[in-house]
């Protein structure tokens, strides 16, 4: 192991010979299937590639949609299963796998009390993208998966890092095991009774978006270190099926150029009254579509770098919990422009003589005077909030690119989180969980279900595959 040492966390130095359950990635999918299988008294390991934990769960915003929680309540906010249910499917277009909707809507509040039953704690409530009612619950990331996986280890659970799964081997029609390459370059094959892959996408993989998605060639790359592709190519090795590479899309709101204090989130000044601009100094998009859609509007401008106007209004909603609203954070970084008047601001961009200041005036104009806004904006994130005009010095802008985090599409399961093959048949002893799976966003994705997935159909894939009969002949 070549990262650092987490105290705590139940690390092991050799490959054992075989397994109950054995976990491929160490994001919260992972974490959540290990701890799940381990509670099941399984004998469950889990195999990390990278040197450190966390895959893109510690590289994300760190928050999950969930409906009907204490905070919620704490906060008198309205929400129900039936409203989240609604807004996953009007988010995806109905183009996902109703039963995966289902299975989320139906498990998403026992996960939450069993995640915050192991100690993970959430912050205030945030409306977001997708969502008609606020329902991201923010959490420190790398501290929820620690104490994952430490209950985990508790109960006999062991972790390898750098550490690659190869291929995954079967044998007679199911899955027996996967070839390990160790820390030597040598392979040795490690059996288990079961196998979950939870190995992220491919946002890493220039190969793999140019082949699914050569409508992000303009975007930046993001995500995991290790997300690169190889659990979704060694289950479709043997099979199994694909879908929503279509709907691979890009996040609005990065910063698009190397900064120290870049975490790989951005920001969403948008969602709490900014405006985007292109580089003529106009609004191009509803800034209350999800973030995703905003992205695809972003690649297609001229430049592709585009920016996030905001005022003294908008700056006042900074949260430092939440990382897309941790506007403060960017003007102490140095990441933001910023001016007394919009004049003034123009000509820091270096935007067209005008431009921006036409722009601004004509908005502010119609939200006085109620007129509809050209764009449709009626909301400021999903239906969530009133756009106000921006006449609150002093101003800023923050310019902004488009990035693939992570990709939202891979492989076919069923409501067991068993891998289908591409005939809609369950690869025996073969489960996925997490960023690796497709069927579940469908065209859009709501804030907060990334990390909700995870959370929700890992510990699912963990308790099916813990359930897998022991009777391989070793």
């Amino acid at each position: 192991m070549d990262g650092p040492m987490i105290a705590g966390l139940p690390y092991q130095h050799h490959l054992p010979e075989h397994v109950g359950v054995l976990v491929l990635g160490s994001g919260l999918a992972g974490c959540a299937a290990l701890l799940a299988a381990a509670e099941a008294g399984q004998y469950a390991v889990m195999l990390e590639k990278t040197a450190d934990i966390g895959g893109s769960t510690v590289r994300s915003a760190g928050l999950s949609a969930f409906a009907g929680t204490d905070e919620q309540a704490a906060q008198g906010l309205d929400d129900s299963v039936e409203l989240l249910r609604q807004d996953l499917l009007e988010t995806g277009r109905h183009a996902q796998d109703e039963a995966l909707v289902d299975l989320y809507c139906e498990h998403q509040m026992d996960t939450y009390r069993w995640l915050k039953g192991h100690g993970v704690r959430y912050g205030q409530v945030h409306a977001a993208s997708g969502q008609s009612a606020p329902r991201s619950h923010p959490t420190d990331t790398t501290g929820m998966l620690i104490r994952l996986l430490t209950a985990a280890g508790r109960l006999g659970a062991r972790l390898l890092t750098s550490t690659a799964a190869h291929r995954i081997v079967r044998e007679d029609g199911r899955v027996v095991g996967v070839e390990v390459v160790t820390t030597t370059g040598d392979k040795q094959l490690v059996r288990a009774d079961a196998v979950v892959i939870a190995t992220g996408g491919f946002s890493r993989s220039p190969e793999l978006l140019t082949r699914f998605a050569p409508q992000m060639q303009h975007a930046l790359h993001a995500g995991g270190p290790g997300c690169t592709g190889d659990g979704m190519l060694m289950a479709w090795q043997l099979g199994a099926g694909i879908v929503d590479t279509p709907y691979v899309k890009g996040t609005y709101g990065i910063y698009p150029e190397p900064h120290p204090d870049e975490d790989g989130t951005g920001i969403l000044a948008v969602y709490k009254g900014a405006i985007a601009v292109n580089r003529d100094g106009r609004r191009f998009v509803d800034e209350s579509l999800p973030y995703k859609q905003i992205g695809d509007a972003a690649l297609v401008q001229p430049g592709v770098t585009t920016w996030q106007v905001l005022d003294a209004q908008v700056m006042a909603q900074s949260n430092d919990e939440v990382p897309i609203y941790e506007f403060a954070g960017r003007e102490r970084a140095g990441m933001l422009l910023r001016a007394d008047t919009i004049d003034e601001l123009e000509r820091a961009i270096g935007l067209p003589d005008g431009s921006l200041v036409a722009t601004v005036a004509e908005y502010n104009a119609a939200i006085i005077h109620g007129e509809p806004d050209p764009l449709g904006r009626r909301h400021l994130s999903g239906r969530v909030g009133t756009p106000f005009a921006l006449d609150h010095p002093p101003y800023f802008a923050h310019p902004t690119g488009t990035v693939v985090l992570a990709t939202y599409c891979g492989l076919t399961v069923d409501p067991q989180m068993r891998v289908l093959d591409v005939f809609g048949e369950p690869i025996p002893r073969l489960y996925a969980a997490g960023e690796v799976i497709g069927g579940f966003h469908g065209a859009g994705y709501m804030t907060g279900t990334s990390i909700g997935k995870s959370g929700i159909f890992g510990r699912i894939a963990g308790n099916h595959a813990a359930a897998e009969d022991s009777d391989l002949p070793w």
